[in-house]
C-alpha cells in the first residue's frame, strides 16, 4: 500500500529529527558561532553551509532554519503528491500561507522596509517564493490585497470583505482575524468525510480554535475588552470550549478567575500555574502551556495507526517544534540569557 510506504519514509526522517541531547549540546554552546558549527554536525548542514556565506549570527541560523523547512515540507508534499490524502498535508501547509500574508500585511501596515518584511517570510506554504516578494514590494496593505485578488489567490476573499472596516477603524487585526476565520472554516469544510483521518485531523483543528479563543479571551481580559467588542473576534469550529464559556470568562475581568472556568475541561492543566505568576496579567505562561498541549497533540498522531496519513502529520508537527527550539535557543543565546533559563524555554517531546 502506497500509505505504508509514505509512512517509512516519513519514519526515516524522524529519525533524523535533533534528539533532547542534541538540544542539550546546542544549549551548551557559549555563542552564536558555536551553535553554528554545532549545527553543521546535524542534517542541517547544507543549509548553514549556504546561508554561512550570506550571514553570520543569528541570520545565518534563521536563513538556514528557513531553508531546511521549505525543503522538507517540499519534500512531504513530493512523497503524497496526487494521493486523496494530500489535501491533510495541504491544510497543515496552509497556515505557512496565513502566517506569511499576516506578516506582509502587518509590516505595510507601519511601513516596514521591504527587505526586513521578506526576511520575516517562510515559503513552507502553498505560495511560492516568487508570489510571496512580488505581494512585499506592493506599497501598502490595500496594494496587496489587489494583487493577491488578481492573481485569484484565495485569501483574496476574506481580505477583500473586510479592509474597508480595516480602513475606518486603522485595525489590522480585523484582517488576520478574517485570515484565521477563513482558513479555519475552509479546513473543517474539507474534513467533514466520515474517514477515521478526517475526524482525526478535524479534532486536531478543534483543538487549535479552541486555544486560538482561550488565547484571545486572556488578552482580552488583560485588555480591558467588553464583551460585545470581544464578541466578533472568536472563531468557530472548537473542540470543546464554547463561545458562551470564552465570553463567561471575559465576564470575569481576571485572569485567575477566567482560568479556573476551564476546570471541566481538558485545558484545566492552566489550573496548576500559581496565580502569582498571573495575577498582574501575566499571560506568557499560560500561552506556552496552550502551545505545549497543542503540539504534543499534534506530535501524537505520529504514534498512531501506523496506516493512517495522519502519522505524516505528526511528524511535521515535530518537525515545526524542532525549529521552534532551535529558534529559541539561538535568541535566548544572543541576549544573554542563563542556560537554566534557556531550557525551561524549550519544548522536548
Amino acid at each position: 500500500m502506497y500509505v505504508e510506504y509514505v509512512n517509512a519514509r516519513v519514519h526515516g526522517m524522524s529519525s533524523r529529527l535533533i534528539t533532547t541531547h542534541g538540544f542539550d549540546r546546542l544549549i551548551a554552546q557559549p555563542s552564536l558561532d558555536g551553535i553554528i558549527t554545532e549545527l553543521e554536525k546535524t542534517p542541517y548542514r547544507e543549509e548553514i553551509v549556504e546561508a554561512r556565506i550570506l550571514y553570520s549570527g543569528i541570520g545565518c541560523i534563521e536563513y538556514a532554519l528557513r531553508k531546511n523547512l521549505m525543503k522538507t515540507y517540499r519534500k512531504i508534499l513530493g512523497l503524497v503528491e496526487g494521493e486523496k490524502s494530500a489535501r491533510y498535508i495541504l491544510i497543515f501547509l496552509k497556515k505557512w500561507d496565513v502566517q506569511n500574508i499576516k506578516t506582509i500585511i502587518r509590516g505595510k501596515n507601519i511601513q516596514t522596509s521591504n527587505e526586513e518584511i521578506s526576511g520575516c517570510l517562510i515559503p513552507a506554504g502553498t505560495m511560492d517564493e516568487t508570489t510571496l516578494i512580488e505581494l512585499v514590494k506592493q506599497p501598502d496593505v490595500r496594494a496587496v490585497v489587489d494583487l493577491m485578488a488578481t492573481w485569484d489567490i484565495e485569501y483574496a476573499i476574506p481580505l477583500t470583505r473586510h479592509i474597508g472596516e480595516y480602513f475606518e477603524r486603522n485595525e489590522i487585526g480585523r484582517l488576520e482575524y478574517a485570515l484565521d476565520e477563513y482558513y479555519f472554516e475552509s479546513s473543517l469544510k474539507e474534513l467533514k468525510g466520515k474517514r477515521q483521518d478526517d475526524k482525526v485531523v478535524r479534532d486536531l483543528i478543534g483543538t487549535e480554535i479552541d486555544i486560538r479563543n482561550i488565547k484571545s479571551s486572556l488578552m482580552m481580559i488583560r485588555d480591558g475588552v467588553s464583551v460585545e467588542d470581544a464578541a466578533p473576534f472568536l472563531l468557530n469550529g472548537g473542540k470543546e470550549i464554547s463561545h458562551d464559556l470564552i465570553l463567561d470568562m471575559i465576564r470575569t475581568k481576571k485572569i485567575p478567575d477566567a482560568v479556573r472556568l476551564l476546570e471541566p475541561t481538558p485545558y484545566r492543566f492552566l489550573l496548576s500555574v500559581p496565580e502569582s505568576e498571573i495575577s498582574q496579567g501575566k499571560i506568557s505562561v499560560l500561552e506556552k502551556e496552550l502551545d505545549h498541549f497543542l503540539i504534543r497533540n499534534g506530535i501524537a498522531l505520529f504514534r498512531g495507526d501506523p496506516l493512517s496519513f495522519t502519522i505524516v502529520i505528526g511528524y511535521l508537527w515535530a518537525k515545526l517544534n524542532e525549529i521552534t527550539n532551535i529558534r529559541v535557543i539561538s535568541r535566548c543565546r544572543e541576549s544573554g540569557m542563563p542556560d537554566e533559563l534557556m531550557e525551561s524555554e524549550i519544548f522536548y517531546v
